[in-house]
């Protein structure tokens, strides 16, 4: 394994990661997601992820309206490539566990080893509520316990012949999920409250953090390592960040004006407002939103060294064990991101290790 993992998130919902009319527009199509997978292995990333997304934000755009399935697309991403990580991710609310066990041994079948599961615990109600399964009654703390029950009935069929559970949540009953994975599938989770990080440190082996800082970053990162050391097992961290290169930083801060003169207000709100924000704050904070808030991460707009010097500073700064990379235009800026940028960082983290 790498000193330092980077990897991208899949452009798997229309859009992308950017919410504007004047920003390059992945469509969600199989091939679409392929190639990106594909020149992410041919350029030497470490893992390729995906989301799983059930209803759009609307907009002008309309923002993630359009979406495929997470695990039968990594499926597909599994025989199209050989050696990059394969990271799906999984509602614990949408699907049984025995379910996802079997699902998951299958990607890893196929992939030889390379599958992952992202765990998430559903947080927007509209994505549910719309086929009847958002349960309302269920507090953030219940979530996590239904999830921490969820994730031990999976490793379980992973590992036993026979799993009996009877929780508030699922029964599983003599239940059997054969053939076994021939290596546990890597388990991922995002969130930084500390329900999250409590389950990262006993379930995980990899955290997805949003702070901030980069003090907040690495204090979080710092908190997860050391409980998931205190369970006698580790757990890396990484972030999210969204990259714009040019050949000259001017050149890749033009981009970043000229995509955020379209930046969709209405599909801002509409997110906004599906974390829980009333919904005349997230308008009013939507129209008066600055073109950056196109981007859905923190970015960083430059030429190669710009680029370069940044990812090391925050990765470094934050004590952070990777990165997952956003690429508004995935063909062109990944594949110049891995001549010039990635060997870059690749030496910098050797000569740390040494």
């Amino acid at each position: 394994m790498p000193a330092k993992e980077y990897g991208i998130f899949l452009p798997i919902g229309n859009g992308g990661w950017m919410l504007s009319t004047t920003a390059p527009h992945p469509e969600a199509t199989y091939a679409w997601n392929r190639r990106a997978a594909v020149h992410a292995e041919e350029i030497g990333l470490d893992f390729v992820m995906s989301m799983a997304k059930w209803r759009g934000f609307g907009g002008t755009t309309d923002h993630w309206g359009r979406s495929l399935e997470s695990m039968t697309m990594m499926a597909g991403i599994a025989e199209a490539t050989e050696r990059v990580k394969i990271w799906a991710t999984m509602h614990a609310n949408v699907h049984n566990p025995a379910v996802a066990a079997k699902m998951y041994t299958t990607l890893q079948d196929i992939s030889g080893g390379r599958a992952g599961m992202n765990i998430v615990n559903g947080a927007y109600a509209a994505e549910f509520e719309q086929f009847g399964i958002w349960d309302a009654a269920l507090s953030h703390a219940d979530r996590y316990r239904m999830t921490e029950l969820w994730t031990e009935a999976v490793t379980r069929l992973w590992t036993e012949d026979s799993v009996t559970m009877h929780t508030p949540y699922f029964d599983l009953d003599a239940c059997e999920s054969r053939p076994h994975p021939s290596s546990r599938p890597t388990i991922i989770s995002a969130g930084k409250s500390e329900a999250a990080r409590a389950f990262q440190a006993k379930h995980a082996d990899g955290a997805f953090l949003a702070a901030d800082s980069l003090d907040e970053m690495r204090d979080l990162s710092r908190d997860v390592h050391d409980r998931a050391a205190a369970e006698g097992r580790e757990c890396r961290t990484y972030s999210m960040l969204t990259v714009v290169q040019d050949e000259t930083d001017a050149a890749a801060q033009r981009k970043v004006r000229e995509w955020g003169v379209g930046v969709d207000r209405e599909a801002l709100a509409s997110m906004r407002a599906s974390w829980g924000v009333p919904a005349e704050q997230a308008r009013a904070w939507a129209d008066g939103a600055a073109g950056e808030d196109a981007f859905q991460t923190a970015y960083v707009a430059g030429s190669a060294e710009t680029v370069t010097e940044h990812i090391e500073y925050i990765v470094d700064r934050g004590e952070l064990d990777g990165l997952m990379l956003i690429f508004p235009e995935y063909d062109q800026d990944m594949v110049r991101f891995g001549e010039s940028v990635l060997p870059a960082l690749r030496q910098h983290d050797a000569a740390v290790l040494r």
